[in-house]
């Protein structure tokens, strides 16, 4: 951030950038909350609404019951024909809209009393309206087939305890018992309500408290009755027109509402998707909780509409701050001005262009001070810069001599330390060796006599062990051929063939028919690029030993196969006229580690075969002729050697 604009247009709008996304952070999250505790209470007010709407018929049941119980026309129908009793039952069941009825004599009641803690109530004199469950066959003892309404397969849903039930035929009743106490008619009289399947029930429930738009809002609102988890009577929609009955509850709603007995007030998912949901617990009257009643609705507009909040107040956000951008700019222009033109000034001075200038500046404040000064300075600097550039010249110029005479020197210092080194090195190892060779031969001398006195002693006797001594001669050969080659290493002017000039191609080309022996053996095929050349002054026999051992090498290094690309052509080295000769293999070539040691004394990578002397001692021959050899890796694979030797009249040129 190296902009004075834009650094000074952070800092303004820092506080708005910062601190207002906080404050909106902090608003929304309060209105969140009161927005989410709004609709929670909205829930509560509407499931204490549905409870009291359920406490209401429970209240008017009993009510309508006892003032049955009471009646001269139930008394009067208790000393009639079963028929006309039975009828009267039926009759008094349709206008109280109860799903049974019956009277119970106190014999028979006291029986049922055990069971039903409403009769047993009522028996005593209290009149009692609980919600109970009936089993099946208790359901199936009344008319209007009750257990066949009660029945209801269940449903798998989604978050549900898992359960091996397959259907519910249990019936949740709204059981009342009134006492009667007649003249000649002491009993109980039972009736009640099966809420199983029960959409009246519900629907005036959803009605009650989603009544229109201008109480229930938008609020989508639904209302369901479970028998323990599963819903019974309830206008939650499976699909657009089946409702969800025998599908049940969530594990987590069930847990809190019927294991630990809390009304839920929250958010929950129902069936396919999440409303604001209370849960109330229900108990039978044992005191056990049995069933809960549900009211909910919808959560996803009221999702929608907080979205939506969300949205318009960070549009309103970034609204103010694209507005406060261009307006803050256009205030501070009077400072960025200034500031631009000093900056552009120190960019172009930067750039090298020295005679940069600001020039006059109409503000007369700080700025304008500023921008003076600095003009002033680069006066300074310009002149000083002049002046410097003029000294480096010189130096430069100074410094190049003493490097270009420091360069030669350090190159000279190093050749004549390297020269020294491997003079030092040749002379021990040249002494070593001839006393070794010396050695060798006095020994090998006495076996090549003693073989051929045993020849000449046993005469033909010898046939039988011909094979042997003639083994015997040809490595005491071999070992004269090694003695040799140490004592050419050792003393190499005792086996110089003194000054000679020869022209390399044809020394070249006669040592490929020397050698044409190895090469007929494998599939290599040689290439020659002879350029003409001049004469180089070198014993022919020298030459020959550097390129058979060169081709040998190279032959040895490919295997069966490969091409040998051998070149001369005239190269000047140092100021002086030269012959240049290349042999080339596709041989794996050289690894890097030892591509420095190759010409050492003794070096071989053929081991238990070589002396490690061949490339020695052809670089001891090459350089007494005041030649070069060295060794490459080429860049397209294989190995490298060249040998460049001064043209025969280069010395006298030099």
């Amino acid at each position: 951030m190296t902009s004075v604009r834009l650094r000074l247009l952070v800092l303004a709008l820092a506080p708005l950038v910062v601190l207002m996304p906080l404050l909106l952070l902090i608003g929304m999250t309060r209105w969140t909350a009161d927005y989410d505790a709004l609709l929670i209470a909205n829930v509560d007010s509407d499931l204490r609404i549905a409870e009291q709407y359920l406490e209401q018929i429970m209240t008017r049941t009993g009510d309508d019951l006892t003032g049955v119980a009471r009646s001269v026309q139930f008394a009067d129908a208790l000393t009639r024909e079963p028929a006309a009793r039975a009828s009267y039952f039926s009759e008094t069941r349709e206008a109280l809209e109860l799903d049974f009825l019956y009277y119970l004599p106190e014999a028979r009641a006291e029986g049922a009393a055990a069971r039903w803690p409403v009769i047993a109530a009522a028996l005593s004199g209290s009149p009692a309206t609980r919600i109970d469950i009936f089993p099946a066959e208790k359901l199936a003892s009344f008319p209007g087939r009750l257990a066949e309404r009660a029945r209801i397969d269940l449903i798998d849903t989604e978050a549900a305890v898992p359960t091996d039930r397959e259907v519910e035929d249990r019936g949740m009743v709204v059981h009342s018992a009134a006492p009667v106490t007649l003249d000649g008619a002491r009993g109980v009289l039972v009736g009640g309500i099966l809420l199983n399947r029960n959409l009246q029930f519900i629907d005036s429930i959803n009605a009650l408290v989603y009544l229109n738009a201008v109480t229930g809002g938008e609020r989508q609102g639904t209302a369901t009755l479970f028998l323990d988890d599963v819903r019974v009577s309830t206008n939650v929609r499976l699909f657009e027109d089946v409702r969800a009955l025998g599908t049940r509850v969530s594990a987590v709603v069930r847990n809190a509402v019927l294991d630990e007995g809390r009304t839920w007030l929250n958010r929950a998912f129902v069936v396919n998707d999440w409303y604001i949901s209370g849960y109330l617990p229900l108990t039978d009257s044992f005191g056990e909780r049995v069933g809960m009643l549900y009211v909910g609705f919808l959560e996803a507009p009221f999702t929608a509409a907080k979205r939506e909040a969300y949205l318009w107040m960070l549009g309103a956000f970034a609204g103010v701050l694209a507005l406060s951008v261009p307006v803050f700019l256009w205030l501070a222009k009077g400072i960025f001005a200034p500031l631009e033109r000093m900056t552009q000034t120190m960019r172009r001075v930067g750039r090298g262009d020295l005679s940069a200038r600001n020039g006059a500046m109409r503000s007369r404040d700080e700025i304008g001070q500023v921008a003076a000064h600095l003009d002033d300075l680069l006066d300074q600097v310009q002149d000083r810069d002049r002046r410097l550039r003029s000294y480096a010249q010189d130096l430069n110029q100074r410094v190049e001599e003493r490097t270009s005479e420091l360069r030669e020197a350090n190159a000279k210092l190093e050749e004549t330390f390297r020269q020294l080194v491997m003079s030092e090195k040749l002379a021990s190892i040249g002494e070593i060796t001839a006393g070794v060779a010396h050695e060798i031969n006095n020994p090998v001398a006495v076996i090549q006599g003693n073989v051929d006195v045993i020849r000449e002693t046993l005469g033909e006797d010898t046939v039988p062990v011909k094979t042997e001594l003639d083994l015997i001669d040809r490595q005491v050969m071999r070992i004269d051929a090694i003695v040799g080659k140490l004592l050419q290493f050792a003393r190499p002017d005792e086996y110089s063939g003194g000054d000679e000039t020869v022209s390399l191609a044809p020394v070249v080309s006669d040592c490929l028919v020397l050698v044409d022996h190895m090469l007929a053996k494998s599939e290599i095929d040689v290439r020659s690029d002879f350029h003409e050349a001049p004469p180089v002054r070198i014993d022919a026999g020298e030459i020959q030993q550097v390129v058979i051992n060169l081709v040998v090498n190279a032959v040895q290094a490919m295997g069966p196969e490969g091409r040998l690309d051998i070149g001369i052509a005239p190269v000047t080295r140092d100021g002086r006229d030269g012959v240049c000769l290349t042999v080339r293999d596709t041989g794996p070539g050289l690894p890097d580690d030892i591509l420095a040691s190759v010409f050492d004394p003794f070096f071989t990578t053929k081991r238990a075969e070589g002396t490690g002397l061949g490339l020695s001692i052809s670089q001891t021959l090459v350089q007494r002729a005041g030649g070069i050899i060295q060794a490459r890796n080429h860049p397209d694979g294989g190995a490298e050697f060249s040998v460049w030797l001064p043209a025969a009249g280069a010395d006298s040129q030099g």
